[in-house]
């Protein structure tokens, strides 16, 4: 059997519009569009309602470059294990549309746009130096993790959190404990959402070599366990803005939110099924955007 390989050349002469789709590909538009809106929360939440538009939009664009830079190169680290994954093996490196130098040039080019749009900021170079811890959180700390250690949803978790405090220092300029509630919330918020996604692509994850916590937990009690735990911990977290002058009308709402994500999770504990740990992530995607829509309300309205 003859193996062929593909080319660089082979790759470049690819149509322009499938070169542009895996393009966008690389990107993870999910994902970008999540940190682009916790970016932006953030930055409202800073302004109190004195907003400078253009360095809101010079804060997105940069913080959508290096977000865009950071996932091309996740991408790039983890071919292998991508190749290997059902969910994942269409990508554009293991399926080989694009080559690695290619998506390497990409990615690091972008991250640096980005990087230097946020450091030159009229605000300065805070938010600049939150991305790039972000950044280099991500790229060189979680995903070689995920092939190390379980415990690398925890260390994801913190470059995950850190989109609303780039957004908040794109506008203020600085960071003070006012913004920790935003950053609290997110890290906890991940745990629950993260392990639904682990716990319903278990048999991927195991494939591919990547150490996921509920491939070490075959009944499902450790995974329903931590999602269980850091839910409690974010219903505590979500009340922390009534000590930055939140009202308790967002506090009342916050905790129902919470109590409704947390049902799924104790469901979860008793049966450990495919369909509540996707019940599980639907929920967290209706939670996140609820809470900081309510702290937007609380701010503004």
């Amino acid at each position: 059997m003859s193996t062929h390989v593909v080319t660089t050349a082979e790759v470049t002469s690819l149509p322009l519009a499938g070169r542009l789709s895996d393009y966008v590909q690389l990107v993870r538009p999910k994902i970008a569009v999540m940190v682009l809106v916790t970016t932006l929360i953030g930055a409202l939440l800073a302004a109190s309602g004195k907003v400078d538009g253009l360095t809101l939009l010079w804060t997105l664009l940069g913080t959508g470059l290096v977000t865009a830079g950071a996932s091309a190169l996740n991408q790039l680290l983890e071919k292998r294990s991508d190749a290997r994954m059902h969910r994942t093996e269409n990508r554009p490196l293991p399926a080989k549309r694009l080559s690695s130098t290619e998506v390497m040039i990409l990615g690091l080019a972008v991250t640096l746009a980005g990087l230097a749009i946020l450091a030159f900021l009229k605000s300065g170079p805070a938010a600049a130096l939150v991305a790039a811890a972000s950044f280099v959180l991500y790229v060189f700390a979680y995903t070689p993790a995920k092939r190390r250690t379980w415990l690398n949803t925890f260390i994801g978790a913190v470059p995950g959190a850190l989109p609303p405090l780039i957004g908040w220092a794109g506008i203020r300029g600085t960071l003070n404990w006012e913004v920790l509630p935003l950053f609290l919330i997110l890290f906890f918020w991940q745990v629950p959402h993260f392990m639904a996604i682990a716990w319903m692509y278990r048999d991927d994850y195991r494939r591919a070599g990547l150490k996921m916590l509920p491939n070490f937990d075959p009944t499902g009690v450790k995974t329903s366990l931590a999602m269980i735990s850091h839910m409690m911990l974010l219903l505590a977290v979500s009340l922390l803005p009534l000590r930055f002058g939140a009202g308790w009308l967002y506090a009342v709402a916050a905790v129902g939110l919470g109590l409704m994500f947390l049902a799924p999770m104790l469901k979860f504990a008793r049966d450990h099924s495919l369909h509540t740990a996707r019940r599980v992530l639907q929920l967290s995607l209706v939670y996140l955007p609820g809470v900081l829509i309510l702290l937007l309300c609380d701010r503004f309205v």
